[in-house]
């Protein structure tokens, strides 16, 4: 094979395998969808049955940089906010 041809072949493995796991989901979904129509179920009515009904600690603090990225103060500490105590920066900085 010339090196274009080779190329080319590449690029469509790349493109192959980006969407492989879309692909694979869909199957998956497809073979889900079925299998709940056929015990007479809608899969969208059983999905909803199972999501948790725990509450959700609010946000504490806010990164001003970009106010989409919230923190309960709970759990692991974002990046932004690692970042922000190793320059010298408190909590108290992004108290909402």
């Amino acid at each position: 094979m010339s090196r274009d041809d080779l190329l080319t072949l590449k690029q469509d493995v790349d493109r192959a395998l980006a969407t492989l796991d879309e692909r694979r989901k869909a199957e998956a979904r497809a073979a889900a969808e079925k299998a709940a129509r056929d015990h007479g179920f809608n899969l969208d009515d059983l999905l909803v049955a199972q999501k948790k009904s725990g509450k959700k600690n609010p946000p504490k603090y806010r990164n001003p940089e970009d106010p989409r990225q919230t923190w309960s103060g709970r759990g692991r500490q974002p990046g932004w906010v690692k970042a922000a105590l190793e320059n010298g920066q408190s909590l108290e900085d992004f108290a909402i």
